[in-house]
């Protein structure tokens, strides 16, 4: 057997070992190419799975951070301010007492309103009437229209407070006579402390028939 054709086997032999290791080689990277997006999103979910969870924990933790906290009477105290739903408002001084003592139509005062919500402190001023009931004690109005809430006037040359919104007309001691609002207006508290009147102003809602307290 001559040299040439002992070589050739060989080198046939040599050319299917690399056709059988690139193929090798290229499958080996098929299943890497595939794997690699499963590997990914496999990932991805088991983040942001992991993700919720301690999204979820935190939310838990803090609620049940905060109730603990709120069971603690002295973190109660300092948070009470904040998770009061009623608003204080200070008694204020409109006058002396024998100032009004005799009066004969409804007199307007403008008075300063002090009042609390929580930490916070509002300081306002507000129109009010003084004037008397049938039984002859100084009662003080709001000047808040029970209708729509727009302030109303005293029309002296009708004896009168007449609405300038929708007309509602008033008597004296506040009693409703016509027009759309639902009730007179709304009287406030009152005390005389050392000959002086004092007034608490409070707001009342609207479009009801009865006087009730909002703030």
């Amino acid at each position: 057997m001559s040299a040439a054709t002992s070589q050739q086997p060989k080198d046939q032999t040599m050319e299917r070992e690399d056709q059988s290791i690139e193929a090798g080689t290229q499958q080996s990277e098929g299943r890497a190419q595939l794997a690699a997006p499963l590997e990914r999103r496999s990932f991805l979910g088991l983040l942001f799975g992991v993700g919720s969870v301690g999204v979820t924990a935190l939310i838990s933790i803090g609620v049940a951070s905060i109730s603990a906290l709120l069971s603690v009477p002295i973190v109660r105290f300092v948070l009470h301010p904040l998770s009061a739903k009623t608003t204080e408002t200070a008694w204020s001084e409109i006058g002396a007492a024998e100032e009004f003592s005799a009066i004969t139509i409804p007199v307007k005062r403008l008075m300063t309103v002090e009042q609390r919500d929580g930490w916070r402190k509002v300081i306002s001023e507000k129109s009010v009437y003084v004037t008397k009931g049938k039984d002859g004690q100084l009662r003080v109005l709001s000047a808040i229209c029970t209708h729509l809430g727009c302030s109303v006037p005293w029309i002296e040359a009708k004896g009168q407070f007449i609405c300038p919104c929708h007309n509602g007309v008033f008597a004296p001691d506040g009693a409703l006579i016509s027009g759309p609002p639902p009730r007179g207006l709304d009287e406030l508290e009152t005390k005389i402390e050392g000959g002086r009147l004092l007034v608490r102003y409070q707001y009342f809602r609207q479009l009801v028939p009865t006087k009730e307290v909002i703030a």
